[in-house]
């Protein structure tokens, strides 16, 4: 995908550490993801992929370092030589600029996909009843629900909730998009459609951030590779080449048993 005319979504991580309790889960984690760029973070349970992404729109604080987009704190604002914590309003505010897609789709079952899609903007208030529902029509359209805007989630498969969840992560026009093994929960039949509209959310050169195991989707969409353990970056690269020949045994020993 090309970067060239993308000039937001630059995430900058830098020495991060973050602990829970006793055990430290990241260890000085180093990630720099360009405007538009495409990373694919790789790795076994509990090194740490789903935390350092939960970290980028702080909701998970680090215990050391710092994460910016655009040289914009998410959780903090500088004062002096020191880093002080946002409260929980401007927190949100900041937070408008990441959208985030979770393992367990998150929709509210009292409200229909329409509302559910609506409710980020009509809540902060930062469009109109019927431009939200406008915009939120335009987005289901999108991910092919336009047909479904009215149905509750329990009367939609898990990947139609899921592809309502991308929806609503994406009415507030972020620029970087989150994915938390977005296809985990679902029924195998069912990962092909959400896994199609992510690849479109890159073909049009937003920032995307992907936690998953789904190796071969990895090798489609992925501008880079990324592959953590023990809470460390072992090997970054891109897609094609760190898939194909890893150059550390630990990736080769990992993609060797996922595959």
């Amino acid at each position: 995908m090309t970067t060239d005319t993308i000039t937001r979504g630059r995430v900058e991580i830098r020495q991060v550490h973050k602990s829970f309790g006793e055990v430290e889960v990241l260890h000085g984690v180093d990630l720099t993801v360009e405007p538009g760029e495409v990373v694919v973070l790789l790795g076994p349970s509990g090194s740490g992929k789903s935390t350092l992404l939960r970290t980028i729109n702080h909701l998970e604080t680090i215990d050391q370092g710092e994460i910016t987009i655009d040289g914009e704190f998410i959780g903090y604002a500088e004062r002096g030589e020191g880093l002080l914590e946002l409260s929980e309003r401007e927190v949100l505010d900041r937070r408008l600029r990441v959208g985030m897609v979770f393992q367990q789709f998150n929709l509210f079952p009292h409200l229909t996909a329409l509302e559910n899609v609506t409710l980020p903007v009509t809540s902060r208030k930062l469009l109109g009843k019927e431009q939200a529902k406008a915009k939120a029509r335009d987005l289901l359209e999108r991910v092919g629900l336009g047909h479904l805007a009215d149905r509750y989630p329990r009367q939609l498969s898990g990947g139609q909730q899921q592809r309502v969840a991308i929806a609503r992560a994406l009415v507030l026009d972020p620029d970087v998009l989150l994915f938390d093994e977005p296809t985990s929960a679902l029924d195998p039949e069912l990962v092909a459609e959400v896994l199609g509209v992510i690849r479109e959310l890159a073909d049009q050169g937003r920032t995307l951030i992907v936690v998953t195991h789904e190796i071969a989707f990895a090798g489609q969409i992925a501008d880079r590779v990324v592959f953590m353990a023990d809470g460390r970056i072992v090997e970054q690269g891109e897609a094609e080449q760190l898939l194909k020949a890893p150059r550390e045994p630990r990736t080769r020993e990992f993609l060797r048993r996922l595959l």
